[in-house]
């Protein structure tokens, strides 16, 4: 397991065990909220919206309300499946933030840990989903391996080049951005002491930004 001071894990490095070490300590951990997660990143009030908007074509154009019923009841279905995958995803998730890294542990049909240490991570930015609730993606510095595929849900939307892991649908989400932009700030002056200035705290970025 990386000791917080090596590169990121590439996907052939990934790790099953996830664990933090004895001598790291733990900061905070958490996991997705299952309909923030569902609302955010798979985006379903716009596919219920999309079947709502089928089934009014289907009834204005003459498919009568037998068709806009069986519009609905695929959207219906459609709506469950993704409730669910959201619900597995958030279920089988976990984000740790140690004195040295934030742990990724994820992975609906295999586990795998991402190991992101502090001294990459050069900027964060937090996201407001309403009600406390909210999203922080996390600009890894340098080159790194860490597929977009590899990283989805937990990724931050349309990075494809450059992907940034993202923490979603995280309860009180700005203290836990607080607390990473602490943790980050300590780390630095462990590694550095004469680095001026501190680093400081995520900026919230615009609700659209990571839309």
């Amino acid at each position: 397991m990386s000791d917080g001071k090596g590169p990121v894990l590439s996907a052939s490095q990934v790790e099953t065990l996830w664990r933090p070490q004895a001598d790291e300590a733990v900061l905070w951990q958490g996991a997705p909220d299952t309909m923030v997660l569902a609302r955010t990143a798979f985006r379903t009030p716009v596919i219920a919206g999309y079947f709502a908007l089928l089934a009014a074509i289907a009834v204005l154009f003459g498919g009568g309300l037998g068709g806009a019923a069986l519009t609905l009841l695929a959207g219906a279905a459609v709506m469950a499946i993704l409730y669910t995958i959201a619900f597995t995803s958030a279920r089988t998730t976990r984000y740790i933030l140690t004195d040295r890294r934030v742990i990724l542990h994820v992975g609906m049909a295999i586990e795998k840990t991402i190991n992101l240490p502090l001294a990459k991570i050069g900027a964060a930015d937090l996201a407001d989903r309403g009600r406390g609730y909210g999203e922080i993606a996390l600009d890894v510095e340098g080159e790194h391996s860490l597929g977009y595929l590899l990283l989805w849900p937990h990724a931050r939307p349309w990075r494809f080049s450059h992907p940034q892991p993202m923490m979603r649908g995280l309860a009180d989400a700005a203290a836990v951005a607080e607390r990473l932009a602490e943790a980050v700030a300590a780390h630095q002056r462990i590694e550095r002491p004469d680095a001026i200035p501190a680093p400081t705290a995520p900026t919230p970025a615009i609700e659209g930004a990571l839309a």
